[in-house]
């Protein structure tokens, strides 16, 4: 009986639990299909899907749609390089200040975002460096690169190294090796961290106020919608967006590295 109890006492505190984190984002898709465009009138007085079609037709959407998918993108793949490279350093070789420099590595996704923005900004600024695309790209690749290094690490240490060097005892070049050896058991990894990578470039909002200037990124615009309002459902409508964007990759990140301890001599 008793356990009965303590089992049910989880079951609502997961409940709970659960719709303290999710709620409120269940109220974003409620109101992105109310007919009121001025306040959050609950409940709705009635539910439309005409806020979509408001949203598509917004000219003013488009560019930091654009900017925000192109900004994700490019830094995704500088992470996805010298993430890989500086995880290849890490986990293979053996020197004096590994640990120190290891905590170095992480130390920009572990620092609060304003600090980071704050520090980016003072460095463009004594560099002359004006802003752009390229400052938010580096602005983003500072905490993109921890994703994909950390994925990419974990899968390394698991990794043999006796498997490296029977393929070149059968001859294969270092490209080769690469190919056909490394690429096959980092493939999920770097994958997973990738989409990590740009779910968290996408929806960035503190580093980017920071490196952006005159620039708006999609959170940005949500946010500055939010201040200023003009139709509070297109904002909401737009947010579905950005919880598809960053959902989806996350998701498919989960299902890639579930199984990342099933690489070739993990055992060893």
């Amino acid at each position: 009986m008793h356990s009965d109890r303590a089992s049910l006492g989880l079951r609502v505190g997961a409940v709970l639990g659960l719709l303290f984190l999710h709620l409120p984002i269940l109220l974003i898709f409620l109101y992105a299909f109310t007919t009121e465009d001025r306040t959050y009138q609950f409940p709705p007085p009635d539910l439309t899907v005409k806020w979509f079609a408001v949203a598509w037709n917004r000219a003013d959407i488009w560019p930091p749609l654009y900017l925000s998918l192109r900004v994700a993108a490019i830094a995704t793949a500088l992470a996805m390089v010298l993430g890989t490279l500086v995880a290849a350093a890490m986990a293979r070789t053996r020197f004096f200040g590994r640990d120190q420099i290891s905590l170095l590595i992480i130390l920009p996704i572990a620092l609060p975002g304003v600090i980071t923005g704050m520090s980016l900004r003072s460095a463009f600024a004594v560099m002359e460096i004006p802003f752009s695309t390229w400052t938010i790209v580096l602005g983003h690749a500072t905490f993109c690169i921890v994703i994909v290094y950390n994925n990419a690490v974990a899968r390394f240490r698991r990794l043999s190294g006796g498997i490296m060097e029977a393929s070149a005892d059968l001859g294969a070049n270092a490209f080769q090796t690469f190919r056909h050896v490394l690429l096959p058991n980092l493939g999920s990894a770097l994958l997973a961290g990738g989409m990590l990578a740009f779910a968290l470039s996408f929806d960035e909002v503190i580093v980017t106020t920071f490196t952006a200037g005159q620039q708006s990124t999609l959170p940005i615009w949500m946010l500055n919608e939010l201040v200023r309002p003009r139709q509070r459902p297109v904002t909401n409508v737009v947010a579905i967006v950005v919880f598809a964007t960053t959902f989806i990759p996350i998701l498919i990140a989960y299902y890639l590295t579930r199984g990342g301890s099933e690489t070739a001599g993990g055992g060893k």
